[in-house]
């Protein structure tokens, strides 16, 4: 089998609400503000495709949101996102990958993470036989076509697939596809699916 999992709030536990907090206090605007602002839309889909570099994903996001943050202070919030590893998935990933099953990560990221996560959590790496990051394959979660990128990379069929994922609508494009998924809705998810 092919078990592919997503990263964010998957194998590793994310959260948006840190990154605003980080960016109010940095620019004095109220965090309220930010939220109402602050929206993953059209710039930031592109800065997840490659499309843009982050200097200018910094610089369009901080005009959307009507802040004056150095590329340091906003790189500084866009790290907060991460909270902390699952260990408990990674323990599954390589279980199945000593079982002789392949284990891929299918991530919407961007290269400002990149230069981030992979050196906190080197396990994730180390528990996946490949990395399938959005930026570098210029396609995101929940396009059918990044799916398919990634069976045809794997040599499998739809129907030899499961995927982990914490978005409803990404889950559902992987079904539409034939793959079997499972929305991650807290950390008791992953570990149930593998009890049974």
């Amino acid at each position: 089998m092919l078990y592919i999992f997503d990263l964010g709030n998957v194998i590793v536990d994310i959260d948006f609400k840190r990154v605003l907090g980080v960016w109010s206090n940095l620019s004095g605007t109220p965090l309220a503000m930010l939220t109402d602002r602050f929206s993953m839309g059209e710039v930031f889909q592109q800065h997840e495709r490659g499309e843009i570099s982050d200097e200018d994903f910094a610089a369009k996001l901080c005009e959307e949101m009507g802040i004056a943050l150095s590329f340091e202070q906003f790189a500084t919030g866009w790290q907060a996102v991460f909270v902390a590893l699952r260990p408990e998935v990674i323990d599954i990933m390589h279980r199945l990958r000593a079982e002789g099953h392949r284990v891929v990560v299918l991530s919407n990221t961007n290269r400002l993470h990149c230069n981030y996560w992979p050196q906190h959590y080197p396990q994730v790496a180390e528990a996946a036989d490949h990395m399938y990051l959005s930026q570098d394959i210029g396609m995101r979660k929940p396009d059918a076509s990044i799916y398919q990128h990634v069976l045809a990379a794997e040599n499998t069929p739809p129907e030899h697939a499961v995927f982990f994922d914490d978005v409803a609508a990404n889950v559902a494009a992987a079904e539409a596809l034939g793959i079997k998924a499972v929305q991650v809705t807290d950390r008791q998810v992953i570990p149930a699916y593998f009890a049974q």
